[in-house]
This record gives structure tokens, sequence and C-alpha cells, in this order.
């Protein structure tokens, strides 16, 4: 399994202490890539191995960089800041050789997550035991996450691992699930078997002007989105309330009457209109949808 870090010492080794815990007949082996800092030695061991990212600075590089050490028939990811609960890889490996007799094109399998917002933890699931291209364009279903993924690794690397081309990373998992998607449907373990930590400390949780160029890439990469009106509405929802995050009031009215005429109840329009306005901060909102277990 693969998991990238980047100078968040006390979250990886609970992370990595997750990952060995986990009770699983096969080989277990972990490759900790260090993005941009310098790798700990200290934690490799006879199942842990410490490397550095050699490909693109950030999270996608570092993720290719683990893939790339790997030569196991699976590869799994973990962030550092996410923990693997007890039975998760035995149910996603079972779950994954079970789907391969009906459709030997499967490329990835996830599962559920459990979201920890300040001790607080809410359960996030798919609904279903398989996830479709059609349904990841529909919606871009949170609980299919990277930190859930078991992928078998050869058909991942031929379908090109994770893009170190989207802007800051961002999103990432979501475009490997739908590449994945598009040869079979990614196999779905819908139980609660990631917590995953949300909140402010996250690297990704401001990083708006970053976020609005990777939802741009996405349009540009998937029109299908465009051309679904609640998938569109869902994305110009967000880049307006993006927008507006970062001062750009006039791009958040525009994705925001985008959003309305896509879907006039799009529920992230009054959100966006709220910061563009400088009646409530976008960390606000977002701390107030954390706290319910939501984001934007």
């Amino acid at each position: 399994m693969v998991l990238p870090t980047h100078n968040r010492p006390e979250l990886l080794r609970r992370a990595l202490e997750s990952v060995l815990a986990q009770d699983y007949d096969g080989e277990l082996r972990a490759v900790v890539v260090f993005d941009r800092a310098e790798p700990d030695q200290s934690l490799a061991g006879d199942r842990v191995e410490v490397i550095a990212n050699t490909r693109e600075p950030g999270l996608a590089g570092a993720r290719n960089s683990g893939i790339l050490h790997l030569d196991t028939d699976l590869v799994a990811f973990c962030d550092d800041d996410d923990q693997w609960l007890p039975g998760k890889l035995a149910a996603q490996v079972a779950a994954l050789e079970a789907a391969l007799k009906d459709e030997p094109g499967t490329v990835l399998c996830s599962s559920g997550i459990l979201v920890d917002f300040d001790g607080r933890e809410l359960p996030r699931l798919a609904g279903t035991d398989r996830v479709t291209y059609d349904a990841l364009i529909k919606d871009r279903m949170m609980s299919v996450h990277s930190s859930t993924y078991v992928a078998r690794r050869a058909p991942l690397v031929e379908i090109g691992m994770v893009d170190e081309s989207i802007p800051g990373s961002q999103g990432e998992d979501w475009d490997l699930a739908l590449r994945a998607a598009r040869r079979a449907p990614v196999v779905n373990v819908d139980v609660p078997y990631v917590r995953v930590l949300w909140g402010l400390t996250s690297y990704y949780a401001q990083a708006w002007e970053t976020k609005v160029a990777a939802l741009e890439w996405f349009l540009e990469r998937y029109p299908e989105i465009g051309e679904v009106p609640g998938a569109a509405a869902r994305v110009y929802g967000q880049l307006a309330f993006g927008c507006a995050t970062v001062g750009r009031r006039k791009d958040a009215l525009r994705w925001s009457a985008r959003a309305l005429k896509a879907n006039p109840a799009e529920r992230r329009v009054p959100f966006a209109l709220a910061v563009a306005s400088g009646a409530v901060s976008g960390k606000r909102v977002l701390l107030a949808l954390h706290a319910r277990g939501r984001g934007i």
C-alpha cells in the first residue's frame, strides 16, 4: 500500500499503525512516500519502506512514486491524516476477487467512510455495491475516497495511474475513479472502513484558488459533467463558492447564474452569494457544513 505524507509526523504514524494492524492473510507492505520533505527512515521496518517522491511534487506524484515502487498485484492508498479501520483490507480484497469473475476489467474497489470532524463521527456511504461511470459524473460521491481505494496494480498503471496534471492534485481520486469506471464499475464495500479526518487543518481546506482551477480542469476533461443538469449545477455552485471565498465576486455571480440555470434548486448558490456579499466568511460556512459531515 502507498501512504504519501508531507510534514505531519504524528498523523502519519497513526495512519501507518492502522494499516499495519489489518488482519489480512496475504502479504502487506507499506511504502511511505515523503513529498517535498526529508524521508524519515526511522519508520522503515520489515513491512515498511520509506522513499522520496521522485515525480511531480504533490499528492499525485507521491502516489505514483509509491505505485511504481511496488511490484504487488494489488495496491491500496491511505492519506496520512486518515485511518483504516479493522476488517477493511480483507473485505475489499474478497469483494474485488468476487467481482472479477463477472467483470474481468475491474480496476478499483472503494468502501464507505467515517467522517471525523472535531471528534464527531458521521458515516458516509454510497448506497450501492457497484459505482458506475454515469453515477460518478452525476454525483462526486464523497465516500468514493482515495483512502478507501484498493486497486489491481497492472490495470491501474495501464489507465495512467494518478493524473499529475490536475491543479494541486485536487480531486485526483474522483478522476481516478472515473477512469477506472470507464472499464468496469468500481466495486464498493458499503461499510465505513476508513476514518477520514476533516477540518480546516487539512492542506486542501482553504486552497480555493487551486480548487477553482481544478474544477475548471474537470469541466474541460469531462464535458459530460456539463451535459447533466444536476452535475453541472453542483460543479458550477462549487466554483461560485470558491470564487466568492477568494474575493472574485464577478466570477462568483457568473458561476451562480450558471448553476441556477442548470438547477434552480442548487443549494450551494445561497452560500456562494452570502460569501460574495460579505455577509459571512467562507471559513464559517465550511465549519458549519463540516460539523454536519457535509462539504461544498
